[in-house]
Order: C-alpha cells, then sequence, then structure tokens
C-alpha cells in the first residue's frame, strides 16, 4: 500500500516556478523622468521642479507669459514668476 501511494505521489506532474517580469509602462514625456531639470518660481509663489524647456505663450488677456514644461508635479504648463 506504501508503495502504491509513493508511485501515485510521485507520478503527480509538479508546477514550475517561473519568475514573471513586471509588464513595461508606455514612455511619454509626463512617465518618464528626463535627466537634469531646474527648479523655478512659479506665478503662484510655488517652487516647481521642470525638466522641459521654458516658452513664451500668449496669456489670455493678450500679454506675453513664460511658462516652464513638463514639470515633476505632473503639470505639463506652470506659468513662471517674471
Amino acid at each position: 500500500m506504501k508503495a502504491l501511494t509513493l508511485a501515485l505521489l510521485l507520478s503527480l506532474p509538479v508546477p514550475q516556478l517561473t519568475l514573471q517580469k513586471p509588464l513595461r509602462q508606455p514612455s511619454t514625456p509626463m512617465t518618464r523622468r528626463a535627466k537634469g531639470g531646474r527648479w523655478y518660481f512659479a506665478a503662484n509663489g510655488h517652487a516647481v521642479y521642470c525638466y522641459g524647456p521654458v516658452m513664451t505663450v500668449p496669456a489670455a488677456n493678450g500679454d506675453l507669459q513664460k511658462v516652464a514644461t513638463f514639470c515633476r508635479d505632473g503639470s505639463a504648463v506652470v506659468p513662471l514668476k517674471d
């Protein structure tokens, strides 16, 4: 009886343990961390760390306004204090 039980246990399939690789996340400018960056003083009084270039864009009232792009807090554009 012991031999039969042992034979039955040894004949059962053994699952293979495999390590699964983590799924890669798509790389976009907002999710990818660019090398280097710079601190800027935002118009709302806070300091922001941005990776993209500073651009001059037209404001709602027609004036030109400097903005920093691709900031660490997830904002695409942050108005800067002059």
